[in-house]
């Protein structure tokens, strides 16, 4: 005897959200999907740091962190400030910092 899915189903897709919101969502995750832009965001979850700071300690170009900053940036997951010629970068805001730590406690779990 089939059961019947229908009052799971209105439930279920009364509280969806639209396409575009969905797909907005994915596009976030896609950042996550990068090793080095992971690893900038958990040195930034630490404290801020200029772009000179994060290449010397992943031991990477200036150049390859400013363009990770730039995605990450885009994908409004960092924020910067200026002071004089050096620009700080740190995790937008508490939400980063919570995806960031609970996506690190569920993998070590």
């Amino acid at each position: 005897m089939p059961h019947n899915h229908e009052e799971l189903l209105k439930h279920v897709s009364a509280d969806m959200p639209s396409d575009e919101l969905l797909q907005d969502l994915g596009d976030l995750f896609k950042v996550f999907g990068d090793t080095t832009r992971i690893k900038i965001m958990y040195a930034l979850y630490e404290d801020e740091m200029c772009v000179c700071a994060i290449a010397d300690l992943l031991k990477m170009t200036q150049s390859a962190i400013s363009h990770q900053l730039k995605v990450l940036k885009a994908a409004n997951l960092v924020a910067s400030r200026r002071e004089g010629k050096t620009i700080y970068y740190r995790l937008a805001d508490e939400h980063v910092k919570s995806i960031i730590g609970q996506g690190y406690e569920h993998i070590t779990e």
